[in-house]
């Protein structure tokens, strides 16, 4: 990305974390002079996050909790709740 005065980084602050995060190096300047240089936190460097496995499809089945259907539909619910008014 480069280097950017604080009102242009002020400007671009996301695409710039995300530029940082990537590995590109972004300076920060103030009168023309360096003050800072973004970079990611310790360990955040750009991760991709790892494909879905078998096993991980086989966790979420085990843990999925099922639907249970309704005993009735919706709109006989909004006519209960709407003939109520009129008892």
């Amino acid at each position: 990305m480069g280097t950017y005065s604080v009102a242009e980084a002020k400007a671009k602050f996301s695409a710039l974390i995300d530029a940082a995060m990537a590995g590109e190096p972004v300076t920060i300047t103030r009168h023309g002079h360096p003050v800072v240089e973004l970079k990611p936190a310790a360990g955040l460097e750009a991760r991709k996050p790892r494909p879905m496995t078998q096993a991980d499809l086989d966790w979420l089945a085990e843990r999925r909790v099922g639907r249970k259907m309704p005993k009735e539909d919706a709109g006989a619910l909004v006519s209960r709740m709407r003939d109520e008014d009129w008892k």
